[in-house]
């Protein structure tokens, strides 16, 4: 029996070679640290790969890359009316990171999206139920309630929202002036008790010294030595002397009998 060997062409390895590289190609898949990826086949989810090297099989396995990693996003600038009927121009930051890739990818069409969406409503309702006041001053408790709020509406989406953060907050010119005149107000009340303090500290002791003054006579001889020191320091042309009271008290004592 005689066998016959047909000539391979030339093109026809080419083919094979270049069929070869495809389906390698398309069966690995090399997944970073923090990356996972959701894998269809044939339309069904199988347990998640990576990281590391994936192989899958061409055609009939669907690869659906997923980054593990914190997400930061800025929510544009919303119009918010207050709880006190102020309206301002509120934007923030939102960070979140996907814990549960396979419902990040079959229970939402565009997670990213769905995430920024629901943070510019929750943004929206939960500053209008706050006061002005509280919006500037108590910033830290608006981040945390924000922050619950948007992270239970998508946890269900495998999503986790690590952080929510109020960055600017702009208000009408009007509002900036009326701010500005209650905080002059404000340092001017302030300095004014602060002052009346002062006043009424030094009155006290003012009080004070004089009661000591008045109980020890030697006190007010001190006193007047000290005076004259501190006049003796100064360049005066004319210095009045003062005469203490014990001095003339007899004299006015014998002015003051009758005769």
């Amino acid at each position: 029996m005689m066998f016959q060997l047909f000539p391979v062409s030339l093109s026809g390895i080419v083919l094979v070679i270049l069929l070869l590289v495809y389906f390698l190609s398309a069966a690995i898949k090399i997944l970073r640290e923090y990356e996972r990826g959701v894998v269809f086949r044939l339309g069904r989810v199988i347990p998640v790969k990576g990281p590391g090297l994936v192989i899958i099989w061409p055609i009939i396995d669907k690869l659906v890359r997923v980054s593990l990693r914190i997400v930061a996003f800025d929510v544009p600038p919303q119009d918010v009316i207050t709880r006190d009927n102020i309206s301002v121009k509120v934007n923030a930051v939102v960070y979140f990171r996907v814990i549960e890739p396979i419902k990040a990818i079959t229970a939402v069409e565009d997670f990213y999206y769905a995430t920024s969406q629901i943070s510019q409503t929750t943004l929206r309702s939960v500053l209008g139920q706050s006061q002005l006041d509280d919006l500037l001053a108590k910033r830290e408790d608006i981040n945390a309630e924000l922050q619950k709020v948007i992270d239970q509406q998508t946890e269900p989406w495998g999503v986790k929202v690590t952080a929510v953060e109020v960055k600017n907050v702009d208000l009408p010119v009007e509002m900036q002036r009326a701010i500005a005149k209650q905080a002059e107000a404000e340092r001017e009340r302030r300095a004014k008790i602060i002052h009346a303090e002062g006043e009424f500290q030094a009155s006290q002791k003012l009080a004070d010294a004089a009661k000591i003054i008045a109980t020890e006579s030697g006190a007010l001889q001190l006193r007047f030595l000290q005076t004259l020191t501190e006049i003796a320091t100064e360049k005066n042309s004319t210095i009045i002397f003062p005469v203490p009271i014990d001095l003339i008290k007899p004299f006015l004592e014998k002015m003051e009998k009758p005769k």
